[in-house]
């Protein structure tokens, strides 16, 4: 799959549909709390796996009854990419399911 930069434009229109998720400069960041640890370490694995089938591998945190996600595409200078977006996406679609709030 080519990457390619995005535009901030097409970074703040693609994140209007996934709630939490911000721009921390040039990387997409959000951050789950969880009812306890083992849900939080839970999730980490699913997030891991996520990033496993899409080879694209982000800065990943794991607190006590927290997890922690900064994204971007170091292949092409740390900017913000569709890539970047479609993680988070994923990581979205599973949260819910391990008690994210």
């Amino acid at each position: 799959m080519a990457v390619e930069p995005l535009s901030q434009k097409d970074v703040e229109d693609r994140l209007k549909e996934l709630p939490g998720w911000t721009t921390d400069g040039e990387r997409i960041t959000r951050r789950y709390s969880f009812d306890g640890h083992f849900q939080a370490a839970a999730m980490v694995i699913h997030i891991a796996q996520i990033q496993e089938e899409l080879n694209h591998h982000s800065d990943l945190t794991l607190g006590y009854n927290t997890v922690g996600l900064a994204v971007n595409t170091h292949s092409v200078g740390g900017k913000i990419t569709g890539l970047d977006v479609e993680l988070a996406r994923r990581v979205e679609a599973v949260a819910q399911g391990h008690g994210a709030h």
